[in-house]
C-alpha cells in the first residue's frame, strides 16, 4: 500500500485478534520514530505491552480505579481487568517533556501524538487493525507510576494493534471545502 492510500484509508479498528509479528512490530516502531521533531528532542518513548503483561496491565487499571473509587463493584473492576486484552499487542506512547528555550511543551506533546499517529497509519499499511485509545486509565497517577512514568512524562495514547476481526466501520466522506479555507490578509 501506498502512503497516499494509507492516509486516505486509515481507519480506527476496535474488535483486534490474532497475533502481529515482530517484523510487523519493528516496522511501525521504526515509523514511529520517523515523527517531527523540533531541535531532535526524542520527546516521546513507547512502552510495549503483550503476553501477559496485559493481564498486569488490567490489574493496574482495577487497582488504580478501585484506590480512586473504593465502591466499585467486582463486575465493574474485572471490566476494567479485560480492556488490556482487546488486543494482542498495546504500544503505550509517552510524551518526555524537557525544559527547552526554543521548543516549548506543546510542540513535544504534539512530536508525541505524531509518533502515535504514523505507527498507526505504518500499521494499516501492514494490513493490521489499530485503536488509539486513551480514557481514565491514560491519565491516572497510580496506573503512570505503575509504567514506570517519570513526573516529566505523560500518557498520549493506548495503540491497540492486531488482525482485524470483522468488518471495518465504513469511513464518512468529508468535504475538504468545509474545513480549510485559504487565508488572505487583509
Amino acid at each position: 500500500m501506498d502512503a497516499l492510500e494509507a492516509l486516505h484509508t486509515r481507519n480506527s479498528t476496535a474488535r483486534l485478534t490474532g497475533s502481529v509479528t515482530q517484523t510487523a512490530l519493528q516496522q511501525i516502531l521504526e515509523a514511529g520514530l520517523r515523527a517531527p521533531d523540533h531541535a531532535q528532542l526524542r520527546p516521546w518513548r513507547v512502552l510495549i505491552v503483550e503476553g501477559e503483561s496485559r493481564n498486569k496491565l488490567g490489574e493496574l487499571f482495577a487497582r488504580a480505579k478501585l484506590t480512586r473509587e473504593p465502591t466499585q463493584s467486582t463486575e465493574q473492576l474485572e471490566k476494567l481487568k479485560l480492556k488490556p486484552l482487546r488486543a494482542p499487542v498495546i504500544l503505550i506512547v509517552v510524551a518526555r517533556i524537557t525544559e527547552h528555550p526554543k521548543v516549548p511543551e506543546v510542540e513535544q506533546v504534539l512530536s508525541a501524538g505524531a509518533v502515535a499517529q504514523n505507527m498507526l497509519i505504518a500499521a494499516h499499511a501492514l494490513g493490521l487493525g489499530a485503536m488509539w485509545r486513551t480514557g481514565s486509565m491514560a491519565y491516572d497517577a497510580i496506573v503512570n507510576e505503575g509504567l514506570g512514568l517519570a513526573a516529566n512524562e505523560q500518557v498520549i495514547g493506548h495503540l491497540y494493534l492486531g488482525e482485524i476481526d470483522g468488518r471495518q466501520k465504513p469511513l464518512p466522506s468529508l468535504d475538504v471545502e468545509a474545513y480549510v479555507q485559504r487565508w488572505q490578509q487583509l
